[in-house]
């Protein structure tokens, strides 16, 4: 029986999946696969409310697509990765629930693509985001879709272009990361905001991020109307909920919200 490349902990509606696979953490098909199932399942069960994903050790979140595997042939670059594509988190349809990246050391090619599928980003102090993929001949396919959105064209394109590393405070600068922490307390930190989130409205949650989706590419009116029309499940389920009613209530009795993400 082969070993699983992830720990997963599970306490208080958070899931924490850390890759673990000395010495890069980098992904193999299977691995990938492994992430899928993993995400899927944190998806569509109602008792987990936030995800945090990391790595194994401090040097390296992950290095992306196991290389090692291509140079062998053992892998290709249309293989199955699994569902939600590479790492898992790319392509999963209806992640309606917030996830935190806690970048542990040098977030490398496809390591760099999962931690921008994230919601929110915290990297260690010594952290570094490169994109490679440049040098080998290939292209870092979700990093060139997304980059040049999350931040300005001409340094997404000197990353994609050049593959070039980046520090951790420089991507805070530019808004790629929300946060900087000292290592030692990166995971803390990490499980601090996945606390306070997994504390909070789970179908507004769901709702903002099915609305940032559908609406990425439309123009402001055309957003607004497909609010209106209800044809988002999350809007319209959030809209009919118990939780709408006892957020009203629980402000005006002057206590704290229950939330039951019904």
């Amino acid at each position: 029986m082969s070993q699983s490349s992830l720990k997963l902990t599970e306490k208080d509606g958070i899931l924490e999946v850390v890759v673990d696979r000395p010495k890069a953490n980098a992904i193999d098909n299977a691995t990938s696969r492994e992430m899928g199932l993993a995400f899927q399942r944190f998806r569509d069960d109602p008792s987990l409310r936030v995800a945090i994903v990391t790595g194994g050790g401090e040097k390296f979140f992950s290095a992306g697509w196991d290389l090692k595997d291509a140079a062998s042939g053992a892998a290709e670059y249309e293989d199955d990765y699994g569902v939600g594509g590479f790492g898992g988190l790319q392509e999963l349809p209806d992640l309606n629930k917030p996830v935190i990246c806690a970048v542990n050391g040098m977030c490398v090619g496809g390591g760099f693509e999962i931690a921008l599928a994230c919601d929110m980003l915290i990297a260690a102090d010594h952290a570094r985001f490169a994109l490679p993929e440049i040098n080998i001949g290939v292209l870092a396919d979700a990093a060139t879709i997304k980059l040049p959105k999350r931040i300005p064209y001409h340094v997404a394109m000197d990353m994609l272009l050049t593959g070039r590393w980046m520090a951790a405070e420089e991507a805070k600068h530019w808004g790629l990361v929300n946060e900087v922490v000292p290592g030692e307390r990166l995971r803390e930190r990490a499980w601090e905001l996945a606390r306070l989130l997994a504390d909070g409205p789970p179908l507004v949650f769901a709702c903002i991020k099915e609305v940032v989706r559908e609406t990425a590419n439309m123009e402001t009116q055309d957003a607004f109307d497909l609010l209106r029309s209800h044809d988002l499940p999350t809007y319209l389920a959030m809209l009919e909920s118990e939780d709408s009613r006892e957020g009203p209530r629980a402000f005006a009795e002057k206590r704290k919200p229950e939330w039951k993400g019904r």
